[in-house]
């Protein structure tokens, strides 16, 4: 189909495409056996300026909006969403400063984000606070000119790769949601440190750690907005970066069927290509109709998010539900079509299928997306 893209958006899906024909899928499933983070390719992907993608031009940036960061995001899922989810945690990280940071702290960081001199963080999960945000027990108390952190982080995108860290911590406990503030860590911060990578069923190629914070003392100026309305910005940031995870999800299910398509018309039995048989034929058909539906709705979600209006969350959820639903059918079924083949690690949909997963659970659950979703619905029908 026809998306009626501008000059400059084909131009980001082009160089996008040609990094991940180019230097992703031949390196993708090394990088998965490894464990490795994939930081010679997302060097590529600096050097061709994506990271600029969503950075306004004032910083160095492409001044791009959500659309366009899908676009890019895409392409890498359908090569490796190990790589896609490294280069995707990098505009997460940095959304809360976009959203809430004065001007000296975006002229601080933001330049440095655009040109992939360095990578960014996210960190709001911990072990008792994943889809319960509200229990958080990180702690910053300001002693003079430096704010303390005390905590620890749990499942961290980046975690030991990134040199930018926004971290959600509680600053006034009595105030629940509205004690909670969003400060900028950098590695290298006295009192902070990483754990080890964590070993993953899949996005292997990622790296995911804990953040550990004892006593860690950095400049007051480091606060992002107010004391107070870090759970507003960390709402703000999830409704603009979830299409990113749906696009994810729409690039590994085109990745998917077209490995499964191939085979299908290579694979003969009974004297003919499977893809003959009208069985393989409907589940493929099944697969197109799912991708492009999922690829229209995050297309479209993207660009309403781009109009900055006041239901973001709702299609925000539904994008990354339908989208990272439709990858978990699409590389099961892949997998099947290419049967005992897809399941043995030398074929490229056996990890498609483990990488498949995580969509459906990183930011934010698919079953919180659909309270999401209902809570806003039963808002509407509420007269």
């Amino acid at each position: 189909m026809d998306y009626f893209l501008t000059e400059e958006q084909q131009m980001i899906v082009d160089i996008a495409r040609q990094i991940t024909d180019e230097r992703i899928i031949p390196h993708r499933a090394e990088l998965d056996k490894k464990h490795e983070f994939p930081r010679a390719i997302l060097n590529d992907i600096a050097q061709a300026d994506l990271f600029g993608i969503p950075v306004p031009e004032e910083f160095g940036g492409f001044g791009g909006g959500c659309f366009d960061i899908a676009l890019a995001i895409e392409q890498f899922g359908r090569g490796c969403i190990g790589v896609g989810t490294a280069f995707a945690a990098s505009f997460l990280g940095i959304y809360p400063i976009l959203i809430s940071g004065s001007e000296e702290m975006k002229q601080k960081y933001l330049p440095d984000v655009a040109t992939g001199k360095r990578f960014a963080a996210f960190g709001l999960t911990e072990a008792n606070a994943g889809s319960d945000a509200s229990g958080i027990q990180t702690t910053a108390v300001l002693d003079g000119d430096h704010w303390v952190l005390n905590g620890t982080k749990q499942w961290i995108t980046n975690g030991g790769e990134a040199e930018i860290y926004t971290v959600v911590a509680i600053t006034d406990r009595s105030k629940g949601p509205r004690g909670a503030s969003m400060f900028v860590v950098e590695a290298g911060d006295p009192g902070f440190s990483c754990g080890p990578k964590e070993k993953k069923m899949g996005i292997r190629a990622s790296a995911t750690t804990e953040l550990i914070f004892k006593d860690c003392r950095i400049p007051k100026d480091r606060i992002i907005g107010r004391a107070g309305t870090g759970f507003i910005t960390v709402m703000k940031t999830l409704d603009s970066s979830r299409p990113g995870i749906a696009a994810l999800g729409v690039g590994l299910a085109q990745g998917a069927l077209d490995e499964a398509a191939r085979y299908a018309k290579q694979r003969v039995q009974f004297g003919k290509p499977i893809i003959a048989f009208q069985a393989v034929q409907h589940m493929l058909a099944d697969m197109a109709i799912g991708i492009e539906a999922a690829r229209s709705l995050v297309y479209n979600a993207a660009k309403h998010i781009d109009a900055h209006p006041k239901d973001m969350s709702k299609v925000s959820s539904m994008c990354k539900v339908f989208a990272t639903d439709v990858a978990m059918k699409v590389t099961t079924d892949a997998v099947q079509v290419m049967g005992g083949y897809g399941y043995m690690c030398e074929y490229p949909v056996e990890k498609m299928m483990r990488d498949a997963k995580i969509l459906q659970i990183y930011e934010g659950t698919n079953q919180i997306q659909r309270n999401v979703i209902g809570q806003e619905l039963n808002r509407e029908y509420a007269q």
